[in-house]
């Protein structure tokens, strides 16, 4: 029976879909679901990335990519990367098993419109083609969850350690990589001036060593 989607996309036309993955037996399962939806049509199933690039740059434009992240030769995240570069009003929903923060991360920077685990249910995968079509940004709830999780952790507000303005911008010369001499050229202090504010930004980052400070100032983002 094919799969009826009027309540997610109302629409006479059949929506355009390819699909990049290299498991055959999964591919072949998601093309057939895609074949018998009432409002779209899978018009490419390819093993890699470059099929889909090749099939691009001869002219033909889907709406919509479901893509995996590991594919032979180009990871589906580089694929997403050149495909966006090529056609940037495709829409691309990452199909995969990877759930690693890193990967969500990268693959939504990369250009990702939506990311779903090849666990999703048939009707799910469906309805996130729908969505993305219609502007949404489809995303697995496990997967949701994560990506909060980032990005609560990337606005989590600096540690305040009580450095001055002037420690501040002395632990930033030591980030950069710059010796004391040269800081104090820069800042047009004395060597032993620098020397006395860098024993107070170690003791108060609690470490006891430039590479203890610069680790410090990175992993907790205090510039």
């Amino acid at each position: 029976m094919p799969h009826t989607l009027a309540t997610y996309l109302p629409t006479d036309e059949r929506l355009d879909v390819w699909l990049v993955e290299d498991n055959q037996l999964f591919r072949e399962t998601i093309t057939e679901l895609l074949n018998d939806a009432d409002a779209m049509q899978c018009t490419l199933a390819c093993g890699a990335c470059e099929d889909a690039l090749n099939a691009l740059e001869q002219g033909f434009l889907p709406e919509v990519i479901l893509m995996d992240i590991g594919l032979p030769g180009m990871s589906g995240i580089e694929g997403v990367r050149h495909i966006k570069a090529l056609a940037p009003a495709v829409h691309i929903v990452m199909l995969t098993v990877h759930h690693d923060n890193d990967q969500i991360f990268q693959a939504l920077c990369a250009g990702a419109s939506g990311y779903l685990l090849k666990t999703a249910a048939p009707h799910d995968i469906l309805r996130a083609i729908a969505q993305v079509r219609l502007g949404g940004a489809p995303i697995d709830a496990q997967i949701a969850r994560r990506v909060l999780d980032m990005f609560t952790r990337l606005a989590a507000p600096r540690a305040d350690y009580g450095l001055s303005e002037r420690e501040h911008e002395i632990l930033q010369h030591l980030v950069d990589g710059e010796t004391k001499k040269r800081i104090a050229e820069a800042l047009f202090l004395s060597p032993h001036t620098i020397d006395g504010h860098v024993r107070n930004i170690y003791a108060k980052l609690q470490v006891h060593s430039r590479s203890g400070a610069v680790a410090k100032a990175l992993k907790e983002n205090l510039l």
